[in-house]
């Protein structure tokens, strides 16, 4: 089924819209399993992932790069404190907000986990002839593109 706002000028490949989210989201699904502690959730893993990549955030701005609402965020990072994995500081401007960072512990999960699914992602790929791994390269950059990034 095709939706007038969506198709262009330039006609899309039928079904590649389907096909491309499912295999998104079955290439995910695989990377997710293969965590190397599950004793916290992935919402709090997408925390210490965010910390990772934009550094020391406010709990707002933790929040809102996160798409959830401050008290949720709030539970999550008393989580994270508790498991060592992330620590609040006073802000320095503005004593009504704090600051809240990865530990070395965070840290060190964080590229334990990293780790483990780019190790299972690479072993796939080496199953792949060159072209098809050429494929991907390309298709790598598209998709960030697509993606905003």
């Amino acid at each position: 089924m095709r939706y007038a706002n969506y198709v262009t000028e330039t006609e899309v490949e039928p079904g590649l819209a389907s096909r491309l989210r499912l295999a998104v989201v079955r290439l995910n699904r695989r990377l997710r399993a293969q965590r190397v502690n599950s004793a916290i959730s992935l919402t709090q893993v997408s925390a210490l992932s965010t910390l990772h990549k934009c550094g020391p955030l406010t709990p707002g701005e933790l929040a809102a790069r996160e798409g959830v609402q401050p008290p949720s965020m709030t539970r999550v990072i008393a989580a994270l404190e508790e498991y060592g994995f992330a620590t609040r500081r006073p802000h320095p401007t503005d004593g009504r907000q704090a600051i809240v960072e990865l530990t070395e512990t965070g840290m060190g999960y964080i590229n334990e986990e990293v780790s483990a699914r780019e190790a299972w992602l690479d072993k796939r790929l080496a199953e792949l002839t060159p072209d098809e791994r050429g494929v991907l390269s390309r298709a790598a950059g598209i998709i960030d593109r697509m993606a905003g990034q």
